[in-house]
């Protein structure tokens, strides 16, 4: 396991590469826990979390809006949720959005962390502290910067993703490749079998590296005021051709680069 630390302004956070997700009960201080999940994760993983409230959700980019927050809060409520309990994200980028987002918002915020499903997420949508939601259309209009306590990337729940899950992930592996490290993509290219037959060794290194890159731009410009903007390659057209083409976020962003 590898951790690699991103310090915020206002707090850090700690990604936990190649950690098993059952063990994030060592990460959350004593107290109550919330699962926030969506319906397909859930049902694979469900079991694991039994003990605990669950928050379940869909999972596509048309429920990331403030009908599903209202939604969420009111849950939160039910469940009697106070200042000192701790919102945990278990799914893939548009589960920890929305997640970071109302617990940034709910009683002014409560602590929050990220069990990170997919390969996009691990790499990306998870890691930098940008949480938001969509509105009008418009993606992530509504947000705001603030970082989870921990990020827990399990390789082994890739293996539930299908192809397209992964090929979207690769996506944002490569366009950090271009920002900042020629030789991982080079290994990438060499390495194309052990990618796509998710040798998951390789794929781990993969995704450190990628995460390390990704850290060390939040380090230096948490809020996107110049040096973090270059994590947006591929991005300024590509939301439009993920919206328009009904492709993946990953497939779009490579397309733009």
């Amino acid at each position: 396991m590898e951790k690699i630390e991103i310090r915020g302004l206002q707090s850090n956070s700690l990604l936990l590469i190649g950690e098993s997700f059952k063990n994030f009960r060592k990460y959350i201080p004593d107290t109550q826990i919330i699962i926030l999940t969506d319906n397909k994760v859930n049902g694979i993983y469900g079991k694991y979390f039994a003990d605990y409230p669950v928050i379940e959700i869909g999972q596509t980019e048309q429920i990331k809006t403030l009908s599903t927050v209202e939604y969420i809060i009111d849950k939160l409520l039910d469940f009697n949720v106070g200042r000192n309990s701790f919102l945990l994200a278990v799914g893939g980028g548009i589960v920890c959005d929305i997640t970071g987002f109302v617990a940034s918002i709910y009683l002014r915020g409560i602590k929050f962390g990220f069990i990170s499903t997919t390969l996009l997420s691990q790499v990306d949508a998870s890691v930098g502290g940008k949480n938001g939601v969509n509105f009008k259309g418009y993606k992530n209009m509504i947000g705001i910067f603030n970082q989870p306590e921990f990020v827990i990337c399990d390789l082994q729940m890739l293996t539930t993703l299908d192809n397209k899950d992964l090929i979207s992930g690769f996506g944002e592996i490569v366009k950090h490749t271009l920002i900042a490290n020629a030789k991982m993509f080079a290994e990438l290219e060499k390495h194309t079998d052990n990618v796509l037959n998710l040798d998951l060794s390789f794929i781990e290194k993969l995704v450190a590296d990628s995460v390390k890159i990704k850290s060390h731009i939040v380090n230096i410009d948490e809020k996107e005021k110049g040096e973090r903007r270059k994590l947006n390659l591929g991005h300024t057209y590509g939301h439009a051709v993920e919206k328009v083409l009904k492709i993946s976020h990953g497939k779009a962003v490579t397309k733009n680069i």
